[in-house]
C-alpha cells in the first residue's frame, strides 16, 4: 500500500522517526514534499529538512492538521502531555500511529473527543539499519487497510507482524524490543572468545558479527526451525558439540528465556503505571 496521495505527519524528530523518514522515502512510498515533521528543537528540523527535503513545523497541532497519517514517535514519558496538546486535532479521517513504549490504546485514545483509527507499534533500534523487528495492533476502530498501512511502513525497515490482541506487545518488547541488548552481549561474548583464542579484537568483533548476521539471515530465509539448521553445523565427536555442550551446562538457554520473560514483565508494569497516570 503505497502512501503516494497522503500526507504523512511525524510528531518527534528523534532517531526512530528519522530511520522511519528515510525507509518510507528510500522505498518510494511517497515523495518528500508529503512528508511533515514537528518538533521543537528547530536545528533537528533543519538538518531533517536538509537532508531528506522534506516539509517540518514547530507546531504539532498545525503538523497534525495537514496529515492524513500521524505517527507520533515522542518518549513514552512526553507522550501525555503531547496528546493533551494535539487530541483536538485528531479526527476518525486519520490513521493515528504511535511507536511510544507502554502506551497503551486506551492512553492514546483517552484524549480524543471522537473515537480514533489507532495503531499502536513496538518496533526495535535495528531499525536504524533498516532490519527492526516490529509488531503492531490495532485499536478497536482501525480498519484492516489501516494495519497494512502501518505494515507497509515498518516493513520498509525491516519485517513487521500484526497481532491479534494488545497484550502481546508486552512479549514483543521482552523478546524483541529488548532483545538486541541481549544479542549485543552474545557478539561481545563470542569476541572475547575470539581473543582468548588468538584473534584480535577487530578479527573477533567482525567474525562474530557476521556469523550472527548469517545465522538469523539463513533461518529467515529458508525458514528452517533452528534446532535443523544447528544440527547441520554439529558433526559426530566434533568441535560444535563439545561447544554446545559447555553452552548447556552454563544454562545459555535457560537464561535467555529468563531475560524474555524479566523484560516482559517489566513492560507490564510500565504499562500498567501509565495506565493508571492518565486516570
Amino acid at each position: 500500500m503505497a502512501l503516494e496521495n497522503m500526507t504523512i505527519g511525524f510528531i518527534g524528530a528523534g532517531n526512530m522517526a528519522e530511520a522511519l523518514i528515510g525507509a518510507v522515502l528510500d522505498a518510494g512510498l511517497c515523495p518528500p514534499n508529503r512528508v511533515i515533521c514537528a518538533d521543537v528543537r528547530a536545528e533537528r528540523l533543519r538538518e531533517l529538512a536538509q537532508r531528506f527535503g522534506l516539509r517540518t513545523c514547530a507546531d504539532n497541532l498545525e503538523a497534525i492538521r495537514q496529515a492524513d497519517v500521524v505517527l507520533y514517535a515522542v518518549k513514552p514519558q512526553s507522550m501525555a502531555a503531547v496528546l493533551q496538546e494535539t487530541a483536538k486535532g485528531l479526527d476518525s479521517s486519520k490513521v493515528i500511529i504511535s511507536i511510544a513504549a507502554g502506551v497503551p490504546l486506551s492512553t492514546l485514545s483517552a484524549y480524543a473527543p471522537q473515537p480514533l483509527r489507532i495503531v499502536r507499534a513496538m518496533p526495535n533500534v535495528c531499525v536504524a539499519v533498516k532490519a527492526g523487528a516490529t509488531a503492531i495492533v490495532g485499536g478497536p476502530h482501525a480498519r484492516k487497510e489501516d494495519l497494512a498501512l502501518a505494515a507497509t511502513i515498518f516493513n520498509a525497515v525491516g519485517r513487521c507482524i500484526v497481532l491479534s490482541a494488545e497484550h502481546l506487545l508486552d512479549g514483543v518488547t521482552g523478546l524483541s524490543g529488548s532483545g538486541p541488548a541481549y544479542v549485543f552481549m552474545v557478539i561481545e561474548a563470542l569476541a572475547d572468545g575470539g581473543v582468548k583464542a588468538g584473534l584480535t579484537r577487530a578479527e573477533a568483533l567482525l567474525l562474530a558479527s557476521q556469523t550472527v548476521m548469517g545465522a538469523a539471515r539463513m533461518q529467515l530465509e529458508t525458514g528452517t526451525h533452528p534446532a535443523q539448521l544447528k544440527d547441520m553445523v554439529t558433526s559426530p565427536a566434533g568441535t560444535t558439540i563439545a561447544a554446545l555442550h559447555a553452552l548447556e551446562k552454563g544454562g545459555l538457554r535457560a537464561l535467555l528465556i529468563d531475560a524474555v520473560e524479566a523484560a516482559t514483565e517489566r513492560a507490564r508494569q510500565l504499562g500498567a503505571m501509565a495506565g493508571k497516570a492518565d486516570k
